[in-house]
């Protein structure tokens, strides 16, 4: 087979997921309950009820999902760890029989060659640390620098590449300022502090890393580009604003050692000032790779009565949107990460996800889960990664969302992400056609992009 689309020899091929929405047997073996299990247990709060109790079963069905990973031919895992499996209390006395399960996953993949990409905090806080404030407790930073510093010495070269946060935007958009998300509150006053939090968080792992670890760890953050709904001035300031609040927050304090000056316009009287100038030291430790999870983009217009941004998305007429009402629309993929070159430089970066949640059946029709709006999905955006490395940026892997279908938050169940299929009632697996093409991609290092339609209706 002979294409355009190459991708460059070491390209990362992967898949994705996060503790609570697949292991389940959230207190087995030792572990601490988290803000997750709390609030999924708080009825109201989650659709239909569902919660993390099962999950996927990856807990007990680890080893087959990694036979499943290897049948694809993925290179390259990313998961996240739960803080309170390791450190039930979120500090103090350590549990082993959580490191062990991580360290036999982690064994598990190496032995298939299949390299695993650790995160750190994927939105489970331990809930005994949010009975002391959580993410608005100052000493958190030191806390999830002693939970890192556990893993880091139990699994540091094993794993060699590890991220410390997974999109502190959500974590404080959804859980501290509208109460969608764990641990559910809605306080704007809370919302920055909460934020600067995580990102001294952040800072404190990358130093305690240097000290400790010898390969590679970054951040990844949710990156949702801005287009203004038309040339209006409101609409190109309101836009401005939104780009600010979720693409540059957790960014310039990273590479720029400050936050964007519309934040304070933002957040009016609930922006704490002055921010003290050695938390922007802490904050801007060196970082060897960031993560840019896409999904879609936002068009926007002016909004007076959105009290924190004036803005608000628009939908475009005549657009696929997927089932979660995020536009399928791959050019703000290529946009995203020019956007960030041009920004903050060369910095190597990895997709870490991107993925969409389309309908599928709650059982296979014939053994079968024929998925063509995702597998079209996965061509448009890998072709504008492709795009995008062949214009010079320096992307060195793609980890689609999700390699399961799991548990989407407080949505419960109801949006499928995967390109394996779960039977909800059963656990069974089934990998979808989205699966055995994303396989064929990989085993041709993206030459496979260059085929037409038709070659779907041949995968077996």
């Amino acid at each position: 087979m002979t294409g355009a689309t190459k991708f460059p020899p070491n390209f990362l091929w992967g898949a994705a997921t996060a503790a609570y929405q697949i292991e389940g047997s959230p207190l087995a073996d030792g572990a601490g309950p988290s803000i997750w299990q709390g609030f999924s247990h708080t009825p109201g709060l989650m659709l239909n009820g569902d919660t993390g109790d099962i999950a996927t079963d990856h807990y007990n069905r680890w080893q087959e999902d990694i036979g499943l990973m290897a049948e694809l031919g993925l290179k390259a895992y990313r998961f996240s760890t739960s803080w309170s499996r390791i450190l039930p209390q979120g500090k103090g006395a350590i549990n082993q029989k959580g490191i062990d399960f991580y360290s036999r996953l982690v064994d598990g993949l190496l032995e298939k060659g299949i390299e695993p990409l650790l995160t750190l905090y994927h939105w489970d806080l331990p809930e005994a640390l949010d009975h002391i404030g959580g993410w608005l407790n100052r000493d958190i930073s030191d806390y999830f620098g002693d939970y890192a510093n556990v893993l880091f010495k139990a699994l540091d070269g094993r794993v060699k590449k590890w991220v410390t946060l997974n999109e502190p935007w959500v974590v404080t958009d959804g859980g501290y300022l509208f109460g969608a998300l764990a641990p559910g509150h809605k306080n704007r006053y809370e919302t920055p502090i909460a934020s600067h939090n995580l990102m001294r968080a952040h800072g404190q792992a990358v130093k305690n890393y240097r000290e400790i670890g010898k390969h590679e760890i970054g951040l990844v953050v949710n990156i949702e580009p801005k287009y203004p709904a038309s040339d209006s001035k409101e609409d190109i300031a309101a836009t401005k604003r939104a780009a600010a609040y979720m693409n540059h927050q957790y960014l310039d304090p990273v590479f720029k050692g400050k936050y964007p000056d519309e934040m304070a316009e933002i957040f009016e009287d609930a922006w704490p000032k002055p921010w003290p100038k050695e938390d922007f030291e802490l904050t801007s430790q060196k970082v060897d790779f960031i993560g840019i999870n896409y999904y879609t983009r936002s068009v926007t217009a002016y909004e007076p009565n959105n009290w924190h941004l004036k803005a608000k998305g628009v939908r475009v007429p005549h657009k696929t949107y997927t089932e979660t009402g995020w536009e399928v629309f791959e050019d703000g993929l290529y946009d995203t990460l020019k956007w960030f070159k041009d920004n903050y430089g060369d910095t190597p970066l990895y997709i870490t996800e991107n993925g969409s949640a389309f309908f599928d059946p709650p059982k296979p029709v014939n053994g079968k889960i024929h998925d063509p709006l995702r597998v079209d999905y996965l061509q448009r955006h890998l072709k504008a990664i492709h795009r995008a490395i062949s214009d010079g940026i320096d992307i060195r892997g793609y980890m689609t969302w999700s390699l399961l279908d799991n548990l989407e938050w407080s949505l419960g169940y109801s949006k499928r992400f995967g390109i394996i299929h779960v039977d909800y009632e059963t656990c069974n697996r089934t990998i979808k056609t989205s699966g055995r093409y994303y396989s064929k991609i990989i085993e041709t290092n993206g030459e496979a992009l260059d085929l037409k339609e038709p070659f779907i209706d041949t995968i077996k």
